[in-house]
This record gives structure tokens, C-alpha cells and sequence, in this order.
């Protein structure tokens, strides 16, 4: 036996090679999309959970929740989007003046 490791990347054929990068991208971008997820139900369930103290946290609660909602709707909607758009603008506004 030996102790050193045999890299078995060198040993294999472009092909070969190729698949396995692509596995190994794959499993990395799904790995990414569980810990997305994760963190996404972590952060709707503290929303949930815990009431806004001022305006301007209830404001980030509705961007949050918009911002749901403009990614559900269709391409073509352009005109739910630019109310959407229209309140953000309230929102930075009416921040600002407060």
C-alpha cells in the first residue's frame, strides 16, 4: 500500500473527463439551490413570525412579498409590474421624507 493518493482525473479520457466535470457542476448547483431554499423558508418563516416594529419594516415585509409576486407574473403583464415599480417609489420616497 502507499500513501499517496492517485489522481484518477489524469487516468480517464476526455469524455469521461467532461461527464464527470458536468456531474460535479451539477451537483454543486443543486447543492446551491437547497441551501437557496433553506435560507429563503428561514427568512419567511422570521417574517412571519416576527411583527415589524416601524413602517419601514412592514415596507421590507411588502417589498419582499412583491418582489414574490412580480417574478410569478408573465413577461407581458407590464402593467402590474409598473404598479409594483410605482410603490417601490413610494416606499424610497416616503422613507426618506420620514
Amino acid at each position: 500500500m502507499t500513501d499517496q493518493t492517485v489522481d484518477l482525473d489524469k487516468h480517464r479520457g476526455m469524455a469521461a473527463q467532461k461527464a464527470t466535470d458536468l456531474r460535479r457542476a451539477l451537483a454543486e448547483v443543486e447543492n446551491n439551490v437547497r441551501e437557496l431554499r433553506q435560507r429563503e423558508s428561514d427568512l419567511e418563516n422570521r417574517l412571519m413570525t416576527v411583527p415589524a416594529t416601524s413602517w419601514p419594516e412592514a415596507a421590507a415585509k411588502a417589498r419582499y412579498l412583491l418582489n414574490l409576486y412580480v417574478a410569478s407574473l408573465p413577461a407581458e403583464d407590464t402593467r402590474h409590474r409598473a404598479l409594483v415599480s410605482a410603490l417601490f417609489d413610494d416606499f424610497a420616497r416616503l422613507s426618506e421624507e420620514s
